[in-house]
């Protein structure tokens, strides 16, 4: 039998914020979001944005009876909600329910905003799950309880060009990644399409993805190998105060271009050391892009059997360190560009033992 959810998509994803306007600011400026609707209550305020098909949505509270007032003094601003849109709420809800997903807030009906009901489930951590059911030609239509924002102007060009969003990497303590791989496969119909144990020097670390069987929704898990010394999985449990979203991965169609638009609007990314593209000629030949260019942006390449991927990962500007972001472009490639990891290990080694030069 067919879950209700395993053909579910990416309604939006909430971030709880300590401060709405810094947030809405940075989203908007940086990374060329728009404000599309506001939501208010005497427990919070809201701001959806959108940027291409992604709609994100920024919540901070006012009142402790706010879920947000838990969350900010634990983990710090951060991915609370991941929305999952589906045909049937009611269906979706106990089908999940009945396979051992926390029920937060059964199935409610609403009007006038496009959103016929809703229902809220649990996931991992502190991160939970809205199920949205949407009426005929409210695809593109704002979460629940949001009004249009009248008048505001995209302040977004085709240069930036964010996508979708390509998937959520998520940090799991030791010991939970089989039980949460279950756990989506069970609750939410997905299945599992990818494992692997990387190796990074001392480190180690036990990755799953799982994914909707649309394609749609893909969550990479993560969890720290205990039998190696403690890395940057750890690092984040230990800041974030648990299981939750590493980073988000959006996706473009021309990661270059993307890249210099968002790098010319304040955007800092990670710097690749450029031992990394003396080595990458020899282990791949990239085609969309050529490797001096890559060399020049800063990019990753990687492939598979199903093609290429390009991709980078912005510097954190979180103040625990805990949440960072990844720019994607897809060539065919289904993979997550593990290779990546070890391929950048190496270059910093001859750096660090002075094979080559500082860029």
């Amino acid at each position: 039998m067919n879950h209700p959810l395993s053909q579910c998509t990416i309604d939006y994803v909430e971030l709880y914020v300590e401060d709405l306007r810094a947030a809405s600011r940075n989203w908007r400026e940086a990374y060329g979001f728009s404000v599309a609707g506001e939501s208010a209550s005497a427990d919070h305020r809201g701001l959806a944005l959108r940027h291409g098909g992604i709609t994100l949505v920024l919540t901070t509270p006012l009142s402790d009876r706010h879920p947000a007032s838990a969350y900010l003094p634990a983990h710090g601003d951060g991915v609370a909600d991941i929305a999952l849109r589906t045909g049937d709420v009611d269906a979706a809800y106990a089908a999940a329910v009945a396979a051992g997903a926390r029920a937060l807030r059964g199935p409610e009906r609403h009007s006038g905003d496009g959103v016929r009901a809703s229902a809220l489930i649990g996931g991992f951590g502190d991160v939970v799950h809205t199920l949205v059911e949407r009426g005929s030609g409210a695809a593109d239509g704002l979460p629940a309880g949001f009004t249009p924002v009248a008048g505001e102007r995209p302040s977004w060009s085709g240069a930036v060009g964010l996508l979708e969003i390509d998937h959520f990497a998520v940090c799991l303590p030791a010991g939970d990644l089989e039980t949460t791989v279950r756990f989506y496969g069970d609750a939410l119909g997905f299945d599992e399409i990818f494992a692997e144990r990387i190796v990074v020097g001392t480190q180690a670390m036990e990755s799953k993805v799982v994914q909707s069987r649309n394609g749609a929704v893909t969550l990479t898990l993560i969890q720290p190998d205990t039998s190696a010394e403690p890395g940057q999985i750890d690092a984040f449990l230990k800041n974030h105060d648990g299981a939750g979203i590493q980073h988000l991965a959006f996706s473009s169609d021309d990661a270059v271009r993307t890249v210099r638009a968002l790098g010319g609007r304040g955007v800092r990314f990670l710097n690749t050391p450029d031992a990394y593209y003396d080595l990458l000629d020899g282990r791949i030949a990239p085609q969309a892009h050529s490797i001096e260019t890559l060399r020049e942006t800063g990019l990753l390449a990687d492939e598979d059997h199903g093609g290429q991927l390009f991709q980078i990962f912005t510097s954190s500007t979180h103040p625990k360190g805990t949440l960072f972001f990844e720019v994607i472009e897809r060539q065919g490639a289904g993979t997550f560009g593990s290779a990546n990891i070890k391929a950048l290990y190496e270059a910093v080694e001859l750096e660090k033992n002075g094979r080559h030069g500082q860029r």
